[in-house]
């Protein structure tokens, strides 16, 4: 599913996306003067620590709207410390699902 509504000037995006083998991943987000803003990422999947999720949400504030999905995903890679778990969610999931709320 794909939406766009337009809110105080900034146009707001959904996008959802079941990952392979893995669970729902949900994005809504605005694009103000071509960046992303206000990005909030969600799902059932799950992340240890719990904080991983602010840090990815954080780490893809600020990128153009048009970003390749290798730069999503290097964003989001260099937010995340080594001691980071994800389950049923991928890097690669993330950029997926953004760019399917900017389509």
């Amino acid at each position: 599913m794909i939406g766009q509504h337009e809110m105080d000037g900034a146009a707001l995006r959904h996008g959802e996306y079941k990952i392979p083998g893995g669970k729902l991943v949900v994005v809504d987000l605005r694009v103000e003067q071509g960046r992303l803003r206000d990005v909030q990422l969600s799902g059932d999947f799950f992340l240890e620590p719990p904080e991983a999720l602010d840090a990815i949400n954080a780490a893809l504030i600020g990128l153009a709207c048009d970003a390749s999905a290798a730069a999503l995903q290097a964003a989001v890679q260099a937010a995340l410390g080594p001691d980071v778990m994800m389950y049923g969610i991928t890097i690669e999931g993330v950029a997926v699902v953004v760019q399917r709320a900017l389509a």
